[in-house]
C-alpha cells in the first residue's frame, strides 16, 4: 500500500470480488491478507456459501474484499442457483476483480467463469494460486500465455495463498487500481459478518472436515442462542440435514462425532470471542431445504 502521509496521499476505496470455480483457494487466500479468519475453508466444495466482505484498511487505502462461492456450471439444485447468483451479482458492483484459479490446471468450469467475468468493466486480474505445488517453475509460462491470450488481464499474480509466497506482491499490484473515494468501514472494522454468523461458519467447517465424502454437503447451521453471561458466552447450534440417514452420520455412534465437531469448533471460537464457551448442539432433519428457495432464505442464504 501507499507510504505516502494521509494528509498528502489521495484517499482510495472500493470493492475487490474474488471469484473462481470452487476450491481453489478463494477464503484461503481472503484469510491471509486479512491476517484473521473471516471464511471458512476445507478442501471440498460448496465450503463458501455466502457473500462475505473483508475489509483492510491501510492509511488512506481501504480494500474491502468480496469472497464469493464457487461459480458452478450446472445449477441442479436451488442450492447451486442461489450461490451462483451470489457471484455473479458481486461481478456488477465490483471494482477489480481477481480471477484466482489453481496452477497448471484448467477446467471447464475455469472457463465459463472466465465467459462471466469477460463482459465486465471492472479490473480484472489473474491469480495464479498453490504455486508452491508446481514442481518447476518453468512449466508455468505456457499455462500463464494460454490463459492471458483468452482475456486481457491488468495484472497477472502467481501465488501461493497457504503459504503467503506473493500475497504482499499482489495486494501492491491490486490497490492502486481502486478508486478515489472516501472510507466506507472504520479502519479497526474487518469483517461486515456478524461473531453470530462467524461462529455458524466455524461450526460448519468443521463439520465439512469431519465427514470427508461421506454425505453430500446437504447441511446447514443455525445459531438457535447466543447469549453473553459476564465472562461465558452460551451458544446453542442447529445442524440442519436432510434425511434420517444424514443425521446418524453427522451425530456418529454413541454420539462421538458430534462431540469432535463440537470440541473443534469451541476452541475456534473461544479464539474468536476471546472468551469462554459452553457450545451445545443439536442435529435436525429438514427435509428438501437445499432444493427449497423458502427454506434456503429462513436460513438466511439470499442472493446478495
Amino acid at each position: 500500500m501507499t507510504t505516502d502521509s494521509e494528509d498528502s496521499a489521495v484517499m482510495r476505496c472500493g470493492y475487490i470480488a474474488l471469484v473462481g470455480r470452487p476450491n481453489v483457494g478463494k477464503s484461503t487466500l481472503l484469510n491471509h491478507i486479512l491476517g484473521q479468519k473471516v471464511s471458512i475453508t476445507s478442501k471440498k466444495a460448496q465450503t463458501t456459501r455466502h457473500q462475505i466482505l473483508g475489509v483492510k484498511t491501510l492509511g488512506n487505502e481501504q480494500a474491502i474484499f468480496v469472497d464469493t462461492p464457487g461459480i458452478h456450471r450446472e445449477e441442479t439444485r436451488e442450492l447451486n442457483r442461489v450461490l451462483n447468483k451470489t457471484s455473479q451479482t458481486v461481478l456488477q458492483d465490483a471494482d477489480v476483480i481477481l480471477f484466482v484459479v489453481e496452477a497448471l490446471k484448467w477446467t471447464p468450469e475455469d472457463e465459463h467463469v472466465l465467459q462471466l467475468i469477460s463482459g465486465v468493466r471492472a479490473r480484472r486480474c489473474l491469480v495464479i494460486n498453490k504455486v508452491d505445488r508446481v514442481s518447476s517453475k518453468n512449466d508455468l509460462f505456457p499455462y500463464i500465455a494460454d490463459i492471458s491470450s483468452k482475456l486481457d488481464f491488468d495484472a497477472v499474480i502467481p501465488v501461493s495463498a497457504e503459504k503467503g509466497t506473493q500475497v504482499d506482491a499482489l495486494e501492491g499490484e491490486v490497490y492502486p487500481m481502486l478508486p478515489e473515494g472516501i472510507h466506507l468501514f472504520p479502519e479497526d472494522q474487518i469483517t461486515d459478518r456478524s461473531l453470530r454468523f462467524l461462529t455458524a461458519e466455524i461450526i460448519r467447517e468443521k463439520i465439512m472436515r469431519q465427514l470427508g465424502e461421506e454425505i453430500p454437503y446437504n447441511i446447514a447451521v443455525e445459531i438457535e442462542s447466543f447469549k453473553t453471561e459476564g465472562r461465558l458466552v452460551r451458544i446453542h447450534g442447529l445442524i440442519w440435514v436432510e434425511r434420517d440417514g444424514q443425521k446418524k452420520i453427522v451425530i456418529g455412534r454413541q454420539g462421538e462425532r458430534l462431540k469432535r465437531i463440537g470440541t473443534d469448533a469451541r476452541k475456534d471460537i473461544e479464539a474468536l470471542l476471546e472468551s469462554k464457551v459452553m457450545l451445545q448442539l443439536w442435529v435436525k432433519v429438514k427435509s428438501g431445504w437445499s432444493n427449497s428457495e423458502r427454506a434456503l432464505r429462513s436460513l438466511g442464504y439470499d442472493e446478495g
